[in-house]
């Protein structure tokens, strides 16, 4: 199934869900990253993959936010970086660009020790965490946990509607 509308990428690493939501989604993939080199190696990827959807953006998002409009994508992502030291904050940037109705979707680690990757297990969230930050942050929970193994689980939130009068 696609995706509607524009997509924020927190942490697009090496590119491998940008590349599959650029790919879902007629929309423009806004793939954030601090680390320096990654960036223009995504974009190399995406051009190369024929996805000229792709906006790479070398920016510090947990510190400066995504410079996103409010409410101006359908679909945000936070993949494998709730680790981070202080999370809350990147889930209400993802809450503020969601327009009403948007999806947030979170995937993360395990606490197990069998995993191949880091980060350490005393840092990765358990899943009733980013529960509470997505909660905390606005969101509600459409599919409050999503078994991904072997190593991950995900869930689903959405930024509500307004209410009306």
């Amino acid at each position: 199934t696609g995706v509607e509308g524009d997509v924020a990428d927190f942490g697009c690493g090496y590119g491998t869900f940008t590349l599959a939501a650029a790919a879902s989604t007629k929309g423009v993939v806004h793939a954030f990253d601090l680390e320096e080199e990654l960036i223009p190696a995504v974009a190399r990827k995406a051009a190369t993959t024929g996805l000229f959807n792709v906006r790479t953006v070398l920016r510090d998002f947990v510190d400066h936010g995504t410079d996103l409009p409010d409410a101006s994508v359908g679909y945000s992502k936070l993949f494998n970086i709730l680790h981070a030291e202080r999370p809350l904050p990147l889930v209400r940037e993802a809450f503020r660009v969601l327009a009403p109705g948007g999806t947030l979707a979170v995937i993360h680690w395990i606490r197990d020790p069998s995993t191949p990757r880091d980060p350490a297990l005393s840092i990765r969230p358990k899943p009733e965490q980013c529960q509470d930050w997505l909660v905390e942050a606005g969101l509600e929970l459409v599919k409050p946990l999503v078994p991904l193994p072997p190593y991950h689980y995900g869930m689903v939130g959405r930024r509500p509607l307004p209410s009306r009068p």
